[in-house]
């Protein structure tokens, strides 16, 4: 078991003359189940195909992907882990630091749009050679979509990157099927028929029981026809029940999409986590201090893939889709006792998860055979009847990986879906989870409390994460332990307005709580949450939502979530001043901040804001002038109080 090559050496060294696949990657070259990249050219290798890898080429010199030559069957390209653009900027827009997935974590070894560049660069050297993207940037980006890093709708990436296909999704039953064929000798512009897959063509002959999404000219001119193209496109994600879409772009050129590659087996992803990976990154990243990445992975373990949560605003829906996968017990405790063997294992097991830790089946009989519904969800605004409950499971899974020798704890820190928890009639493993698999703190996501915003979220009404929140504290209290909730909060989601804001701040006053970390909502491809963000529609039900894009206002709205930071005053002063919610600066309990030294705000005697933006009815000129001056009064007594105190001292 070794890498596979990563240099003209490595090759020869396993006596290959030329490699069938050349995998072109954003990310260093780590071998671990937890990286796409590795599970694709690992599986190929099992399937009996040469692949050589060529992390992070310098992508301003053709010479940097001419390492192998031309491969026999193509290149495959990837963008890496993680959206490059997510990889690259935050949420603001602005440079990030630091990139984990490279040594040392140094940033700028990709460029923007890595699977883009990748591309064109090996067609100026390459031009006959088959392309196949893949991963998930090409995955979500597979047909036109809204980029808001340039702020305008793109084409498919198939076209920008100029490959030939795309194989989105989790692709490892696409993949061997795109090498078979390519091995055979059909040519890559045959290659039509291949689930999970992407391809271009200029003629519709031959393509049956499809569905002809609006024109990419149509989508990038009218949001209304984008919304309505991109819920087509949600609604088309499951692969029992989604049909062919197609777009056509110009001079008569179509990109079709065929249909969803069905889910794994517990067979086939047995088979998928078992291969032998090395298990880290390359050797040769040591010097540079290794790729930062592999910590959160390393003694971690996926037992399952999908999601049928369906949150609005996360892409799992287009990329992993909604019905689940999960590996067999025995599959994931021959890789909990390969961790354990790792020299600098010290006992504990940081996770047993995958996008939802407590998910191990399928929702319903029905998805097995039907697929998950269209346009209903598992889970939102409520369960549906036919949800099947349970962890039994999940927790015998969980019993057996403790019994293991040399595991001292095994964690849950993936994210638990506490409305699913919560509906669990049987109490157990809820308590287990509590006694053995929580570390002082368990991070869930409720994001936010107005339920108007949780509505466009997809996410539940606050007040199932509040009888979660007390059966969390009765069940810790019974165990004798003090263990807290972490909520993760999202600002400035669609939806979302000032005042929305501003309840969330009263509400975390009330829980005695200010969360150390904010995430603002980021417009990433393929979301219903990003199709609002763009479209100020809500495309299920063509509504028009109000949606914060004003840098500022989304300034505040953050803030106000982390009010007791000093940094914070000015913009929490500022909103309260804006949605005349006065009442919440002074010295009351209730309020969130306290009057400025001198007493006045910037320029609150010239403030004045219609009732219908705030929402109240405190936003008159003469209320603000009398809260002010109510709290200059305020101040004079403290100071005259304090001036009295100070000259008893001095006549002691």
């Amino acid at each position: 078991m070794d890498f596979l090559p990563i240099t003209i050496e490595d090759m020869k060294k396993r006596g290959w003359e030329r490699p069938d696949f050349v995998y072109i990657t954003g990310d260093a070259y780590v071998d671990h189940p937890s990286f796409g990249p590795a599970i694709i050219s690992r599986v190929l290798e099992a399937n009996g195909y040469k692949v050589a890898m060529i992390p992070q080429p310098d992508w301003k010199n053709r010479e940097s992907i001419m390492t192998f030559g031309e491969p026999r069957l193509g290149f495959l390209i990837s963008g890496g882990n993680m959206d490059s653009m997510v990889n690259h900027y935050s949420v603001s827009k602005k440079r990030r630091q630091t990139d984990a997935y490279t040594p040392g974590g140094v940033i700028g070894k990709r460029p923007d749009h890595a699977t883009i560049v990748y591309g064109n660069l090996v067609r100026q050297v390459y031009p006959n050679s088959p392309i196949i993207i893949g991963g998930i940037e090409a995955s979500l980006r597979r047909l036109a979509h809204y980029d808001y890093w340039d702020n305008k709708v793109k084409r498919s990436i198939l076209l920008d990157s100029r490959a030939d296909i795309i194989s989105y999704g989790m692709g490892e039953r696409s993949i061997v099927e795109i090498a078979d064929a390519l091995n055979s000798g059909i040519s890559v512009s045959d290659i039509t028929f291949i689930e999970g897959t992407v391809f271009k063509t200029k003629s519709l002959e031959g393509i049956y029981d499809y569905i002809m999404l609006p024109a990419y000219d149509e989508i990038k001119e009218d949001k209304e026809t984008y919304a309505r193209s991109f819920y087509t496109q949600y609604t088309n994600t499951d692969p029992f029940s989604a049909k062919k879409l197609i777009e056509e772009y110009d001079r008569g050129v179509y990109v079709v999409q065929n249909t969803p590659g069905k889910p794994l087996s517990r067979e086939e992803m047995d088979f998928v986590y078992g291969l032998d990976y090395m298990r880290t990154y390359h050797p040769s990243y040591e010097e540079a201090g290794g790729i930062p990445a592999i910590a959160e992975v390393k003694f971690s373990l996926v037992h399952n893939r999908g999601c049928y949560g369906a949150c609005n605003f996360c892409a799992l829906t287009f990329h992993q889709g909604r019905i689940m996968q999960s590996r067999s017990h025995e599959s994931v405790i021959q890789e909990a006792e390969k961790i354990v063997e790792e020299p600098d294992f010290k006992g504990y097991i940081h996770d047993v998860g995958g996008p939802t830790a407590n998910f191990r089946d399928t929702a319903c009989q029905k998805q097995l055979t039907h697929g998950a519904c269209k346009e209903r969800q598992c889970l939102f605004p409520s369960p549906c009847k036919n949800l099947r409950i349970h962890h039994e499971d999940y927790l015998s899974l969980l019993r057996k990986l403790r019994k293991i020798p040399k595991v001292k704890k095994v964690f849950v820190r993936s994210g638990i879906r506490f409305d699913y928890l919560i509906h669990d009639n049987d109490d157990t493993f809820f308590r287990e989870l509590c006694e053995h698999h929580v570390s002082g703190q368990l991070k869930v996501a409720p994001e936010h409390i107005c339920d108007e915003v949780l509505t466009k979220m997809g996410k539940p009404e606050n007040r199932v994460y509040e009888e979660f929140q007390k059966k969390f504290k009765d069940i810790n209290q019974k165990l004798g332990k003090k263990q807290f909730l972490v909520p993760y909060l999202m600002s400035s989601h669609p939806g979302s307005t000032l005042n929305s804001a501003i309840k969330l701040a009263e509400y975390l006053r009330d829980l005695g709580y200010m969360p150390e970390q904010v995430q603002d909502f980021y417009p990433t491809p393929a979301t219903i949450s990003t199709c609002m963000y763009y479209t100020e529609i809500d495309p299920r039900t063509m509504k028009k939502v109000y949606v914060p894009k004003n840098p500022h206002e989304k300034a505040m709205q953050r803030a106000l979530i982390q009010y007791r930071n000093p940094k914070n005053y000015d913009l929490v002063y500022e909103a309260l001043v804006k949605a005349g919610r006065e009442d919440l600066i002074g010295y009351d309990k209730k309020c969130l901040i306290r009057p400025r030294k001198d007493g006045v705000g910037k320029n609150t005697n010239d403030i004045t804001f219609s009732s219908e933006k705030s929402g109240g009815k405190r936003n008159t000129k003469s209320k603000n002038l009398k809260d002010t001056r109510r709290n200059v009064e305020g101040i004079k007594k403290a100071k005259s109080k304090k001036k009295t105190i100070r000259n008893v001292h001095k006549k002691k």
